[in-house]
């Protein structure tokens, strides 16, 4: 019995503390958001999954309009996705 107390103990700050349970989102989501990497930053971080002009272009465009956000908006859209990383529709992953 104390053992699964040990367990449940060690277990629940880490299952509080997932996330979107993908490090790699949420990095993106954090480089999107961050006023402080530049367009060509954040093209180069995507650039496995940008390799055409088009694409490379919307990466840009996207990254533009988040620069171009006041860091309200932008610490209101960190909070809505931690709210939707905690979501009951997301937690199951």
């Amino acid at each position: 019995m104390k053992l699964l107390r040990v367990l449940v103990l060690i277990a629940l700050p880490l299952y509080c503390l997932a996330g979107s349970g993908c490090p790699f989102l949420e990095e993106v989501v954090n480089k999107t958001i961050s006023p402080e990497v530049s367009v060509s930053e954040y093209q180069n971080f995507l650039q496995d999954f940008a390799q055409t002009t088009d694409k490379k272009e919307a990466l840009a465009d996207v990254k533009q309009c988040f620069l171009n956000q006041s860091n309200e908006t932008l610490y209101n859209y960190a909070q809505m996705m931690q709210i939707m990383y905690s979501s009951t529709w997301c937690v199951i992953f």
